[in-house]
């Protein structure tokens, strides 16, 4: 059996930007989906809670791979700096992450 790892985290989205947020994922970039894929990464969530504006993103990746040399990609880069009005971000654009611990999982 192959074991994928699975990484969880928060993010926040700023008030009023949920429709906009989301429409720019409906039409996420194909070098930018290419990117992700390269890296490893596949069945990737994001998912709204509406009262509180927190997003909640789950993604799996193929063993072996790791998501080290993403953030310094220009694909990445160009993306981050796109969302940056829509949520909270760090200096240079990264989207705040708060990591998520697993406390179950059935399978």
């Amino acid at each position: 059996m192959t074991i994928h790892a699975t990484r969880a985290f928060r993010m926040k989205l700023k008030p009023g930007n949920e429709d906009e947020y989301r429409s720019r994922h409906d039409e996420i970039w194909p070098e930018l989906a290419a990117l992700l894929r390269g890296a490893g990464i596949h069945d990737y969530s994001i998912f709204l809670d509406e009262a509180t504006l927190d997003l909640f993103a789950v993604m799996k990746l193929h063993p072996g791979h790791d998501l080290g040399p993403l953030p310094e990609h220009p694909v990445m880069r160009r993306w981050w700096d796109f969302m940056a009005d829509l949520m909270e971000v760090e200096p240079g654009n990264r989207p705040k992450e708060w990591p998520l611990t697993q406390v179950f999982h059935l399978a």
